[in-house]
């Protein structure tokens, strides 16, 4: 806004989260960040009269720490939220708690199956004391996204991102992501 305008109303937290909850993750387009479950807070303060002024502040946690999807979406969710007449937008990156699969909404876990990638199933209690390393590839039992057979086989550890791995349907051959428990 510029010098001397007055808004008609006092942006809202409301308005942020409507702002902030349509911007994608530019690794699987098909999920927002809030069904993605990185984007983790919004706050907003600024004249309650409706006056320039109005800030935002958004906190992410990254799927891992060396995301490189993370400045893309800092990008998007600024421009998102520009957009939407915040004069001021900070991102802030939350390590903390880390982020688990467990947070992917079923709205998320919906557009995964609708996109054949296997959503992932449940990451389970985090341990509090030293955490094994394991060496060998996850063994998970997981039905085929495209035809549904239980007959799937790891060809990947690693998929297109890091928090994927691909798999291989031995009844109808056909390839596919799976999102890893995290």
């Amino acid at each position: 806004m510029g010098a001397g305008q007055v808004r008609e109303r006092a942006l809202t937290r409301a308005d942020a989260e409507a702002a902030a909850g349509t911007v994608t993750d530019p690794e699987m387009p098909m999920l927002t960040l809030l069904d993605l479950g990185v984007l983790r807070e919004v706050t907003v303060r600024g004249a309650a009269d409706g006056s320039e002024g109005a800030a935002v502040t958004v906190a992410l946690t990254p799927t891992y720490s060396g995301c490189p999807a993370m400045a893309t979406m800092r990008d998007d969710l600024v421009r998102a939220l520009t957009g939407a007449g915040f004069d001021e937008v900070r991102v802030q990156v939350r390590l903390s708690p880390p982020w688990t699969s467990d947070w992917i909404t079923e709205r998320g876990r919906a557009a995964l199956r609708e996109h054949r990638i296997s959503p992932p199933g449940t990451a389970g209690p985090r341990p509090s004391g030293p955490v094994p390393l394991r060496l060998t590839a996850t063994r998970r039992l997981l039905a085929c996204p495209r035809c549904g057979a239980e007959d799937t086989e790891l060809t990947s550890e690693y998929g297109p991102t890091a928090c994927t791995a691909i798999y291989r349907c031995t009844v109808c051959r056909e390839p596919f992501e799976h999102v890893k428990e995290i």
